[in-house]
């Protein structure tokens, strides 16, 4: 689960850049794309483990 907090970190630090009254538009949509890109691994990575959950809580 390392990823999946390595993943939110750098999203956060992608949210702290776009903050920046100095970034120019081309940065902004940049770090946009890759933040919605991470955010999106982190949640997909959320609902694998839910199911390996329901797997596990299935068999017992």
């Amino acid at each position: 689960m390392q990823d999946f907090e390595k993943k939110l970190e750098e999203a956060k630090k992608l949210l702290e850049k776009l903050n920046d009254p100095e970034i120019t538009l081309y940065d902004a949509m940049e770090y946009y794309k890759k933040g919605i890109k991470l955010l999106e691994e982190a949640s997909k990575m959320i609902e694998e483990a839910k199911l390996e959950f329901e797997e596990i809580k299935g068999t017992n």
